[in-house]
């Protein structure tokens, strides 16, 4: 079996996006998931925090799934649409669309770079749910807003949210961000627990100056990412909903990875959250496998987007200044 890869990134989280619109490759689900732990392993020649299936839909522009490192299947991930968003919009010359994922069809569209030569794209984050049940959250209660778990941690208080990826998101000082507790809570609620029976992602944010946070996250099925896109959306609407934000403005959010813009939308009561930033293509490559046993496979070789690289590390050099001055 030949497969080409697109190796791509958002804000650091890197993808291999695999183009099923254009080639029909067959797979099953099996077939997926298998590809997904065997390409995506960090000690092999690509590496990867997940793989993205781009698809063609009966009611989108194109459909996108989500398979993490681990093989399991991610609801959605923002930062992987718009590395999707800038590949439909590319094949298809469009300058917006509407991909079909797991819970919602959302809208994407081509933006003003966020920084020098960067390919900058919008794309929709919701639905938002602060119902625990859509986490799910076991707890004796319809939801958790800044509110302490003791059996996680006697100080920090934290807020669930579905967006529609769980998340346990809590404000925290700098000490808080540099010593392991975040580990130790991300660890717990991952593995056997007595609150989260599918895992969770966590983030801790620390607000940096006016406008601005720092976010980050331990994504569930991947562990220490540099950046998650829905933990930032869920982040920004967070710090909104404490007052560190406003809704309806952009937030500059930083993160290990680089750095992003979000917008936190309130309408007729519920949210949605715009996720602006990078769709960075690293290189593409052919993979040559035999189904049976993908783990065997050889690449062919690799042509890199040097430019968009090099750039973009501009970017990571500027977010981590910021990130040094104020945190």
């Amino acid at each position: 079996m030949e497969i080409e890869i697109l190796k791509c990134h958002g804000s650091g989280n890197d993808f291999l996006l695999i183009d099923e619109i254009s080639k029909d490759y067959g797979f099953t689900e099996e077939q997926r998931r298998e590809l997904a732990i065997a390409l995506c392993r960090r000690d092999s020649e690509l590496g990867a925090d997940g793989i993205l299936f781009t698809m063609k839909s009966d009611k989108a522009d194109a459909r996108m799934r989500v398979f993490n490192a681990d093989g399991s299947e991610a609801s959605m991930c923002g930062n992987g649409l718009r590395c999707v968003a800038r590949y439909v919009c590319e094949l298809f010359g469009l300058k917006e669309a509407i991909i079909e994922t797991m819970k919602a069809d959302l809208k994407v569209e081509k933006r003003p770079d966020i920084f020098p030569e960067i390919p900058t794209y919008l794309v929709e984050i919701s639905p938002v749910s602060f119902q625990i049940r859509d986490l799910p959250l076991i707890l004796n209660q319809e939801t958790l807003k800044n509110e302490k778990i003791n059996s996680l941690s006697d100080s920090l208080h934290f807020t669930a949210l579905a967006v529609p990826n769980p998340h346990l998101i809590a404000v925290c000082s700098k000490d808080d961000i540099q010593s392991d507790l975040q580990k130790n809570i991300s660890e717990h609620v991952n593995g056997p627990n007595e609150l989260f029976p599918d895992g969770v992602n966590v983030s801790f944010i620390k607000p940096l100056k006016e406008e601005s946070i720092y976010v980050r996250t331990f994504e569930r099925g991947v562990g220490f990412t540099n950046a998650c896109g829905t933990a930032m959306s869920a982040s920004t609407l967070v710090s909104c909903l404490q007052g560190m934000n406003k809704l309806e403005r952009p937030v500059d959010v930083y993160n290990n990875g680089g750095k992003v813009q979000c917008i936190a939308h309130e309408s007729n009561g519920g949210y949605t959250i715009d996720l602006i930033g990078n769709a960075t293509y690293m290189y593409r490559v052919n993979a040559y496998m035999d189904s049976a046993q993908p783990k065997a496979f050889t690449l062919g070789e690799k042509e890199y987007f040097e430019s968009e690289e090099e750039q973009y590390r501009k970017l990571q050099e500027h977010a981590s200044e910021i990130i040094k001055e104020y945190l």
